[in-house]
């Protein structure tokens, strides 16, 4: 674990990122991982888009309780960094779709992508707009034990840029 502050570490990790790994399980606990791109509304709330069928999504429509790690792949064994999460996830819907939506478009700007719209998360769409909203976080101690973390609302709002 690095020397900083904790809670900077975690921030680090989620800023630094584009991808998390949601655990889910089904109705009867079998559980399964998916990678999926984020967008973060301050360090509580993490959006992303799937199709409905997917079985991340039906894991979430049976059982909301997941698990989120954010960490970079890239670095060489030993230098890793980790923040874990526990969340309740949805699939969003009415006027949590265009808040959703508004910290979604945030993220896509930022890195030359288009901006979703309703029309591509609802009706006949391919694909819907879920959330996670964490209830624990946690890093890796010096211990390779899990540190809890509380990062609550800090960091940008939904429609801030991050530095």
């Amino acid at each position: 674990m690095s020397a900083r502050e904790p809670a900077a570490v975690a921030r680090q990790i989620v800023d630094a990122n584009t991808y998390m790994a949601i655990g889910s399980a089904d109705a009867s606990g079998l559980p399964w991982v998916s990678p999926v791109w984020f967008a973060p509304a301050g360090y509580r709330e993490f959006f992303w888009v799937s199709k409905p069928e997917a079985r991340h999504s039906r894991n979430i429509a049976a059982r909301p309780q997941v698990s989120i790690v954010i960490f970079d792949s890239t670095v060489a064994p030993g230098s890793g960094e980790a923040v874990y999460m526990a969340a309740f996830a949805e699939q969003l819907a009415g006027t949590d779709v265009d808040r959703g939506l508004a910290a979604f478009s945030v993220r896509n700007k930022a890195q030359g992508l288009r901006e979703w719209t309703v029309a591509d998360v609802a009706g006949v769409a391919r694909h819907r707009l879920y959330r996670a909203t964490v209830s624990e976080w946690f890093i890796l101690g010096p211990r390779d034990e899990r540190v809890p973390v509380e990062l609550g609302r800090a960091g940008p709002g939904v429609g801030e840029q991050r530095q």
